[in-house]
């Protein structure tokens, strides 16, 4: 039968209250009602206070999210499952009952049938109230971690690197906006206040993150204090995840200081700036817009077999004597097909046909906004090309036209009325090229509509939560390291680590050129691979796999360009970065401590 933990107390007069260790499911369950049921007073109005706040913020801000209702929701019973134990125990004490023991049993009348029995003669292992000290209200299970984590913070207390860090941040998201000033526009404002603040950010408790998860298992190994630790009844696997949770509730903490000072000096500067960038940035930036794409048409295996053997029936008649390169030919037909898909030659036109499927009603009568770029095949004394644009059903007596001259090789983005949308939920978009030079539309950034899809308040949170994911893989790289390294080779080594990945580009050169050794210079040929090529080839696929696996996530441009971040990126973010990713380091790291000999660490090193 399973055994559960009771702190038994000796009542003022005769007989014994135990009380279960742990999760309170009642509590849970009921919050504020079990509160006053059990006469806690206090706790039960607290809880009742609260529960009414979150409700009132539930109706008049998450009511369009009901994810985020739900979060809270469960944050505000879990809150009172962990601490009703605890704030009974505590209860207990200020009406005078006495601790006695803390003992296992099936129930509570068996626990105090135990302590009876027993008499004064008790356990050692009883006389403890709490392995944890004043962690008695974390569950049985995770006490071990919690108290880990709490050594770990008073470490970094100890060493100031909590205030450290902390003066440094708020210094970043103060002194910096101040240094630098903006150009009185939208853009340069959130330019300063988003970009360079939050990658200021990102960037210190990033390396504080790596420095600290180097430092504290490494030093504590080398220093013999985890020697101490390690006899004691903990297994090793707890005693690394303690470490993590550790570094990451701190990290918590600061991120979430850091980030509501940037939200807040946000607000408040935005009303500085002149009317119309104000409305500029309430509508473009403040908000969180998703976005719709053509689809790329990619051509058909037949189609390209077909345009093939035409080519190749026409090299016969022509050069019976020169062998076709199938691979090259099937190349260039598909570069030619996507050269076809975004040239626009001068005097012709190109049709963009967006599809908002189901959710076109939702945005018919909202604004939008058109999202360019295009390139020029040749520049002009203006740096300028003029188009025309029109947009709306091909079948309308009455579509939205306009004719503009814009810059090439960089993005343009304007607002279009709303009610444009077809009844068929298609976004028709035509741009007429009235220059003497062909330009070119990318197929994947060339052309996007955005539209607004949520507040910028939860979006932002979103992203805060995005970018502590990657500090929780940092701080698993940084653990992993010091599992089995000093404390500089591992922050040596996890700094390399950190620069090959972000050496994706010189990867990807690698593998497109075959090898190491390149092209050779007379020749211009690709010199052929050899043993070391093809290792090298394959161990820069792997890395690349992995890479590409978090790379895609940038909550910082998202926030800047207001983008919206959705909770399947999140829980995307979530299981890709933390779980994937950093699952992998910490079951290295794990593997690795578990079978270090600790007491030859310092003469190893």
């Amino acid at each position: 039968m399973r055994q559960n933990q009771f702190e038994v107390f000796q009542l003022p007069g005769q007989g014994h209250l135990a009380i279960k260790t742990g999760f309170n499911w009642p509590a849970f369950f009921l919050t504020w009602i079990w509160a006053f049921h059990r006469r806690l007073w206090g706790a039960g109005f607290a809880l009742l206070t609260v529960w009414c706040l979150l409700g009132a913020a539930i109706i008049g801000v998450f009511q369009t999210h009901p994810v985020a209702a739900t979060l809270l929701g469960l944050a505000f019973h879990l809150t009172a499952g962990f601490r009703g134990n605890h704030w009974r125990s505590k209860s207990a004490e200020e009406t005078g009952c006495r601790f006695r023991a803390r003992v296992p049993g099936a129930s509570a009348s068996d626990a105090i049938a135990r302590l009876i029995h027993h008499g004064d003669e008790l356990p050692p292992e009883w006389r403890f109230r709490s392995a944890s000290g004043g962690l008695r209200w974390v569950p049985h299970h995770f006490q071990q971690i919690a108290a880990i984590a709490w050594l770990t913070w008073k470490a970094a207390f100890r060493y100031r690197l909590f205030l450290v860090l902390l003066g440094l941040l708020l210094l970043a998201v103060v002194a910096l906006p101040a240094l630098i000033k903006d150009d009185g526009t939208a853009s340069g404002f959130v330019q300063i206040m988003l970009t360079y603040t939050l990658a200021s950010i990102t960037a210190l408790l990033g390396l504080a993150t790596l420095w600290l998860a180097c430092g504290t298992l490494a030093r504590d190994i080398e220093e013999c204090q985890m020697q101490v630790v390690a006899v004691k009844p903990v297994p090793r696997w707890r005693i690394w995840i303690g470490k993590w949770v550790g570094i990451m509730s701190l990290n918590a903490v600061l991120l979430l200081l850091a980030g509501g000072a940037v939200y807040s000096l946000l607000l408040w500067r935005a009303q500085q700036l002149p009317p119309d960038e104000q409305e500029k940035l309430r509508n473009e930036v403040l908000v969180a817009r998703a976005s719709v794409r053509e689809p790329v048409e990619e051509l058909s295996v037949a189609d390209r077999e077909r345009i093939l053997q035409e080519r190749l029936r026409e090299i016969s008649r022509t050069a019976p004597d020169q062998p076709p390169d199938l691979a090259l030919m099937r190349q260039q037909i598909e570069e030619a097909y996507r050269s076809y898909q975004q040239l626009v030659n001068p005097g012709f036109v190109r049709i963009w046909r967006l599809d908002f499927g189901m959710a076109a009603n939702r945005f018919q009568d909202d604004r939008l906004y058109i999202r360019t770029q295009f390139n020029a095949a040749q520049t002009n004394e203006t740096g300028t090309y003029l188009g025309l644009w029109q947009i709306g059903p091909t079948n309308s007596a009455t579509p939205w036209r306009q004719a503009m001259s814009l810059a090439a090789d960089t993005y343009h983005e304007f607002e279009v009325p709303p009610g444009l949308i077809g009844d068929d939920g298609i976004l028709t978009i035509q741009f007429i090229n009235h220059n003497d030079t062909t330009l070119l539309f990318p197929l994947e950034e060339g052309m996007e509509v955005l539209y607004r899809e949520g507040n910028f308040g939860l979006n932002y949170a979103r992203g805060i939560a995005i970018l502590f994911c990657w500090l929780g893989l940092l701080a698993s790289l940084g653990l992993a390291a010091a599992s089995r390294l000093s404390f500089p080779v591992a922050a040596f080594f996890s700094l390399g680590v950190l620069i090959v990945a972000f050496s994706t580009g010189t990867m990807n050169q690698v593998i497109q050129e075959g090898g190491i050794l390149g092209i050779n210079p007379d020749t211009g040929y690709i010199l052929q691979p050899d043993l070391i090529d093809q290792i090298a080839v394959g161990i820069f696929q792997a890395l690349l796999a992995v890479i590409n696996l978090v790379r895609g996530f940038s909550p910082i441009d998202a926030l800047s360009t207001g983008r919206s971040i959705t909770w399947g990126e999140l829980a995307a973010a979530i299981s890709q970065i933390v779980l994937l990713l950093g699952g992998l380091f910490a079951a290295v790291g794990i593997t690795l401590f578990n079978r270090r000999e600790l007491a030859t660490a310092q003469g190893t090193q």
